[in-house]
C-alpha cells in the first residue's frame, strides 16, 4: 500500500491519534474512506467512458461526436472617421 510498511502505517496511525483525539479520528476516517470511494467511482467512470470511445473509434463508428458549432456572423466594418 503506496510503499508502507505495516511499522510506518502504525506511527502514522498513532500520530494521527494523539493530534486529532479519540473523538473526531472516527468521522475523518469515515470522510477519508467515503471520499475515496467517490475517487474511485469517478475514476472507474472515466475509465469505462475512454475505453467505450476507443472501441467506438476502433470500429470506425464515432457516434458520439458532435457536429462543429458555426462561427457566429460577423458585423461588418464601418468606416466612421
Amino acid at each position: 500500500m503506496f510503499g508502507i510498511g505495516f511499522p510506518e502505517l502504525m506511527v502514522i496511525l498513532i500520530l494521527a491519534l494523539i493530534v486529532l483525539g479519540p473523538q473526531r479520528l472516527p468521522e475523518i476516517a469515515r470522510a477519508l474512506g467515503r471520499g475515496i470511494a467517490a475517487l474511485k467511482q469517478a475514476a472507474d467512470e472515466t475509465q469505462s467512458h475512454l475505453r467505450d470511445e476507443l472501441q467506438s473509434v476502433r470500429a470506425g463508428s464515432d457516434v458520439t461526436a458532435t457536429p462543429p458549432v458555426p462561427a457566429p456572423p460577423q458585423k461588418p466594418a464601418s468606416d466612421d472617421r
